[in-house]
């Protein structure tokens, strides 16, 4: 029998919900969603409007593998993790982003089904060593926190046991836009930015303690949501191809930019206020990011991505539509 079905984890998260609706308008409605709700009062909302053939429960997915179910997937999309980056348990992110993933990998890799499974940026650290996702640069990198580390130790137990070629892992950077209303403190400063300003008319930003970045002119790469879904896409498309991949725009942009941008779309002059930055993050702060994309474009994903002022106003056209429904 084709297989058909295929499996979102996080999929009512915010880059998995934006996934499964771009999969949706693809004509794909055999999607099977995982996630785990909880108590956020707000996840749910990402669900609606969203074409799906089931819901499970994180909990209840692993269990259905371990008895053999869901082996005539077509595909795992992996996507489900515990992205707070202030979360200092390090047995609950073992579990939850380590072993989880290695289990579905495993299943995945056992029955022939196609592996996609959220990297991230954060394994980078500080920069140091720069933002290549060159396979032989993995032992090397020192990820900054523990969501870092947990997302690191899944990459380098890939690249140890040779499963690389076999499935695709995707660093996202900065990743922004529609449905990330329930991520709490994790949301992106660009909807912490639209929120300041409708609340306050200004935008606070950090000062800068490094000579060569002005207040504001700290440096990331943003990098739109449906970027990062059609990236994703890619892969499920090209099963041929495999591999650890940056997801980014490959130019990084400064906070300044991105808030100008917010104003810009919101049609209001800009009011920016630097703030003294905490001192515990004076010394880990990251003052540059920018995915290095050339093996990405090396495969074969030509799509342009969206310019930061053209992804702003997108989103903050959304925001204004739908921000007192779904915030």
């Amino acid at each position: 029998m084709k297989k058909t079905k295929i499996v979102v984890t996080g999929g009512a998260g915010f880059i998995g919900t934006n996934l499964v609706r771009a999969l949706n308008e693809l004509g794909e409605e055999r999607v099977v969603i995982v996630d785990h709700l909880g108590d956020n009062p707000l996840k749910w909302k990402n669900l609606l409007g969203v074409k799906f053939l089931d819901y499970l429960d994180r909990d209840d997915f692993l269990s259905a593998i371990q008895k053999g179910q869901f082996s005539e997937v077509k595909a795992i999309i992996h996507l489900g993790a515990c992205s707070d980056t202030t979360v200092k348990d390090l047995n609950y992110l073992y579990r939850v982003n380590f072993l989880y993933t290695k289990e579905l990998a495993l299943f995945s890799l056992e029955h022939g089904i196609r592996f996609i499974y959220a990297s991230s940026a954060a394994t980078y650290g500080d920069g140091s060593l720069g933002f290549s996702d060159n396979h032989e640069l993995i032992p090397l990198l020192k990820p900054l926190n523990p969501y870092g580390f947990s997302k690191q130790l899944f990459d380098l137990w890939a690249y140890s046991n040779g499963y690389l070629d076999k499935i695709v892992g995707l660093k996202y950077f900065n990743v922004f836009g529609e449905y990330e209303f329930h991520k709490g403190e994790m949301r992106s400063v660009a909807l912490k930015a639209y929120e300041q300003i409708k609340q306050t008319g200004r935008v606070k930003l950090f000062k800068s303690y490094h000579p060569d970045y002005p207040d504001g002119g700290q440096l990331r790469d943003f990098i739109y949501v449906k970027d990062a879904v059609s990236a994703t896409l890619f892969f499920l498309d090209h099963p041929e191809i495999n591999g650890l991949f940056n997801v980014g725009t490959g130019k990084a942009r400064s906070f300044r930019d991105l808030v100008l941008a917010i104003f810009s779309a919101l049609g209001l002059p800009p009011q920016i206020e630097y703030i003294d930055m905490p001192e515990k993050l004076k010394n880990q702060y990251q003052y540059f990011t920018q995915a290095d994309i050339s093996k990405l474009r090396g495969v074969g994903y030509d799509k342009p991505m969206t310019e930061l002022e053209r992804a702003i106003k997108k989103y903050v056209d959304f925001l204004e539509k739908n921000y007192s429904f779904y915030a």
